[in-house]
C-alpha cells in the first residue's frame, strides 16, 4: 500500500472516536517512519460483542428506569403526536411547528437549543466528553399543501390525520427519548444532537439535513446518524434510495385549436415522452423506479398550448442504476421532441424542451458490519425479533452519501396510507413501547453509557 492510497482510504483530518484517533496517530507515525508494518485498523464490533454491550445496557438499573419512563410516558407520547400533527407544516412553511418544537426542546435538559439558519430545530444533550457526536433526527415537514385539514381523529388505538405518522410520531418519539434519558439520569459517553429537520419531503430535497451536515455549526462532527421515520416492528433502513426529479417544459408556437390545426403541439410531445418512459424496463434485483407525477399547462380548451410541463421522479438503490435511468429518460425527452417536430407542421415554430432538475437525493448504503447496525440487530434480537434491512428515501440518505454511518429506525409499529389524506397510525401501548425501547437502546449503545 502506498502513501497516497492510505490517505485516500483514511481521512486523517476528520473528527472521530478516541480509538480511531489512536489508530490514526499510529498510522501517521508509521508513515513518517516510512513503514506501515504493525499498523492494524480498529476492529469493528462483532455480533457477539454487540450482544454483550446491549445486555450490559438493558440489564442495568438505569435502563430499567428508562423502560419505566417509556411506559409511564406513553399517553404523553400520543398527546405530543396529536399536538404536533395539528400544527400545519406544509412544504417550505414549517416555521409554526418548528417554533412549537423549539419550545418542547427548551423545556428539557438540552443545551444550545436553537432554530438554525435553514429552519432546523437543534438541541444538544451533552455526554461525558467522548469527542464524538451522535445525531438523532425526525422531520418537521409534511407533504400536504397549505390549507389541508390536519385535525386528528382518534378511534381507539388508531389516530387518523394527514401527517400523523409522517413524521409527527417521529418528532414525539424524540421527545420521549429525551425524557426517558433524563428520568433515568443516563449520561452517555458521546454528545447526542436531537434535531427536527425541515425539507425532508418532496421538493424540500433534504435541505434541512443537507445544511446541518455540510454548512451548519456541527459540520464534520457526526460519527453516526439516526433518522426516526417509517413504520414497522422488525425493519430498519440501511440503504438510501437516491432520486432524481425533473420538471420538463415542452414549448411551442401555440395557436387556435381549429384555425391552427396541424401545427406541432407540446402536449403531444409530452404524451409521447410519458408513453416511451413507461416502456423502459428496470432491474429486478436492484429496486429502480420512475413516475410521471404532476402535470400542467395550456390556455383554454380551444387553444393549442404553447407550453405543457410535467414533473418526473426517478429512484434507485444504486447510484449507477439511477444514472443510467436518468440518461435514458433524457434521451426519451429529446426523441419525443424530434418525433413531434417531424410529425406536424413547424411553419410557426418548433417544439423545444427545457429540463430543470428539481430534486437530487444521493443514494447511499450503511454496511451491515457498521457498529450502529450491529447494535440495532442486537437490540432487536434481545426482544426476540429478527431484524430485516431495506432501502428507502429519508434524511439518512445524506449522511450515508457523506460516509457517515446512518440508519432510519421506525417510530411506530403500525401505520398506513402515508402521504394520503386518510393516513393513520396505531398507538397500541405494548408494541410501541417495545419499539421505542429497542430504538433508545440502540442509540445508547452507539453513544456509549
Amino acid at each position: 500500500m502506498n502513501i497516497l492510497s492510505v490517505f485516500q482510504r483514511f481521512d486523517l483530518t476528520r473528527k472521530c472516536s478516541t480509538k480511531s484517533w489512536r489508530f490514526r496517530a499510529q498510522l501517521i507515525s508509521a508513515l513518517a517512519a516510512g513503514s506501515l508494518a504493525a499498523v492494524a485498523a480498529p476492529a469493528q464490533t462483532t455480533p457477539a460483542q454487540a450482544d454483550r454491550t446491549l445486555k450490559s445496557i438493558t440489564t442495568s438499573a438505569s435502563f430499567a428506569k428508562v423502560v419505566m419512563a417509556l411506559n409511564a410516558g406513553h399517553e404523553r407520547w400520543v398527546e405530543d403526536i396529536i399536538k404536533l400533527t395539528e400544527i400545519p407544516a406544509p412544504p417550505f412553511k414549517e416555521a409554526a411547528r418548528a417554533k412549537a418544537y423549539f419550545e418542547m426542546f427548551r423545556k428539557r435538559n438540552l443545551s444550545d437549543v436553537e432554530i438554525d439558519e435553514e429552519g432546523n430545530v437543534l438541541g444538544l444533550r451533552k455526554g461525558k466528553g467522548g469527542g464524538r457526536l451522535i445525531i438523532v433526527s425526525a422531520h418537521l415537514d409534511t407533504v400536504f399543501p397549505e390549507g389541508t385539514v390536519v385535525k386528528v381523529r382518534r378511534e381507539g388505538d388508531k389516530l387518523h390525520a394527514p401527517g400523523v405518522g409522517d413524521d409527527s410520531s417521529g418528532l414525539a418519539t424524540q421527545i420521549q427519548y429525551i425524557d426517558a434519558l433524563d428520568a433515568a439520569r443516563i449520561t452517555t459517553r458521546d454528545d447526542i444532537l436531537f434535531v427536527g429537520t425541515v425539507g425532508e419531503e418532496g421538493l424540500g430535497d433534504l435541505r434541512g439535513v443537507r445544511h446541518l451536515l455540510t454548512k451548519g455549526k456541527y459540520k464534520g462532527r457526526a460519527a453516526a446518524f439516526f433518522s426516526l421515520d417509517g413504520s414497522g416492528g422488525d425493519t430498519i433502513t440501511t440503504g438510501g434510495a437516491g432520486s432524481k426529479r425533473y420538471r420538463i417544459s415542452f414549448k411551442g408556437p401555440g395557436g387556435h385549436s381549429y384555425g391552427a390545426f396541424g401545427i406541432v403541439n407540446p402536449m403531444a410531445a409530452m404524451s409521447q415522452a410519458v408513453v416511451d418512459l413507461y416502456k423502459v424496463t428496470v432491474p429486478i434485483s436492484i429496486k429502480t423506479t420512475y413516475s410521471a407525477s404532476v402535470v400542467g399547462g395550456g390556455t383554454s380548451v380551444n387553444s393549442i398550448p404553447d407550453e405543457a410541463w410535467m414533473d418526473f421522479d426517478m429512484r434507485s438503490e444504486s447510484a449507477a442504476e439511477l444514472g443510467r435511468l436518468e440518461q435514458k429518460f433524457l434521451t426519451i425527452i429529446d426523441a419525443a421532441v424530434q418525433t413531434e417536430n417531424a410529425a406536424r407542421s413547424i411553419k410557426d415554430g418548433k417544439i423545444r424542451s427545457e429540463k430543470k432538475v428539481i430534486g437530487d437525493r444521493p443514494a447511499g448504503q450503511t454496511a451491515a458490519s457498521s457498529d450502529l447496525v450491529r447494535f440495532a440487530e442486537a437490540a432487536y434480537r434481545s426482544e426476540g425479533i429478527k431484524l430485516k434491512f431495506h432501502s428507502s428515501s429519508t434524511d439518512a440518505n445524506l449522511p450515508m452519501s457523506l460516509g457517515i454511518p446512518a440508519v432510519t429506525m421506525s417510530r411506530v409499529v403500525n401505520g398506513g396510507r402515508a402521504h394520503a389524506l386518510d393516513e393513520w397510525i396505531g398507538v397500541e401501548e405494548a408494541p410501541n413501547v417495545q419499539l421505542r425501547k429497542i430504538g433508545l437502546a440502540t442509540i445508547i449503545a452507539t453513544a456509549g453509557m
